[in-house]
């Protein structure tokens, strides 16, 4: 059941972060239009590193890299990585070197194949080391002890990589042009909504926070009266309004609409929740750094988004680092490079 969410709508590019937590004497933060074009000036997102197993389920992943790739003029690389549980393919350098080659005729690209073949999530993580975004589909769900201890595919992959991950379940179509993005107010979110404009400086952008309910609970617990139960969840919806306002507050209205809505409950629940309610194409969250254990028994929000989500969503962990030069010339002196070359602007909804 989707819970009661407050809405709000403004005209805006505008976030100022200087309004939101301000202390005298502190520096200026930079506003929304500020991030929409420090992404689109930079020129970030120009190497793609995607992941496949070579079967049916990771044409979306692909496809979406292919039209990202082509729309940020980056290079695209494929890395071949068997799905959990299932053997490797033992065609997998021909096939992957055959999939490279009608990604790049569809969408007029060249594009790479890595070697060697990744076996490992930790494989993953190190080719990552010299891309500025990782795009794979959604990894088949292990049923065992061992990976109920130590997590799953992708959610041990999450752990390690250090670079913004896409994970795409639905076709690409063309650009993303709805973006939910899941803030908590910290400086953490500045850098959550960056990377949701270098994917599309035009999109617009649905900011969600979810108050969480752990308190009230624990109010309940001691007894406490349901009056001061009730004013402090009022208090607590009036503080996460005023900042949510404050943090999509307009300085210069342009092309860009902004909306932001609350919800009440467990964040990553609500946030799938808002993603399938708003029809936003692609969900922005973050990823604190964490040990196995702090994951295996708290769990994260990520985590939890991806376990749940129908649609894309993008993980920008908390600890992100720019790609290494020398990572990725160590990578492309070791892949393939595919020659052929045909016509640019091929649709982004032809499959991979």
């Amino acid at each position: 059941m989707h819970a009661a969410t407050i809405h709000g709508e403004r005209t805006l590019t505008d976030l100022d972060f200087a309004r939101l937590n301000k202390r005298p004497g502190t520096n200026h933060q930079p506003s929304l239009a500020d991030l929409r074009d420090s992404a689109e000036a930079s020129g970030d997102y120009t190497t793609i590193l995607a992941v496949t197993d070579l079967a049916a389920r990771s044409e979306p992943a692909l496809s979406r890299a292919a039209c990202l790739a082509a729309e940020h003029h980056a290079s695209l690389e494929l890395l071949y990585a068997a799905a959990p549980g299932e053997p490797p393919c033992p065609r997998a350098a021909s096939r992957l070197a055959h999939q490279a080659l009608q990604l790049g005729q569809r969408h007029g690209l060249r594009v790479r194949t890595t070697n060697p073949m990744a076996s490992t999530p930790e494989h993953v993580a190190s080719a990552a080391r010299g891309a500025d975004l990782l795009v794979m589909g959604a990894m088949p769900r292990e049923r065992s002890l061992l990976a109920f201890v130590r997590g799953q595919w992708t959610e041990r992959l999450l752990r390690r990589v250090q670079r913004p991950m896409l994970v795409v379940r639905q076709q690409a179509e063309g650009p993303y042009q709805r973006l939910l993005v899941a803030i908590d107010f910290t400086q953490a979110s500045r850098i959550l909504v960056e990377r949701a404009f270098a994917l599309n400086g035009s999109a617009r952008i649905d900011l969600f926070h979810a108050i969480s309910t752990i308190n009230e609970r624990k109010l309940r617990s001691a007894d406490v009266p349901e009056h001061v139960v009730r004013a402090y969840r009022q208090e607590c919806t009036r503080y996460a309004r005023d900042q949510i306002v404050r943090f999509t507050d307009s300085t210069d209205a342009r092309r860009n609409r902004v909306s932001w809505a609350i919800g009440r409950g467990d964040p990553a629940r609500q946030a799938v929740v808002q993603q399938q309610h708003s029809g936003a194409e692609l969900l922005v969250v973050g990823k604190h750094p964490a040990s196995a254990m702090s994951d295996f028994v708290f769990g994260s929000v990520a985590q939890r988004v991806l376990r749940h989500a129908a649609g894309d969503v993008l993980i920008v962990p908390h600890n992100l680092q720019a790609a290494t030069k020398a990572a990725a010339l160590e990578r492309l002196g070791g892949g393939q490079r595919m020659t052929r070359r045909v016509r640019a602007g091929a649709s982004c909804s032809n499959g991979g």
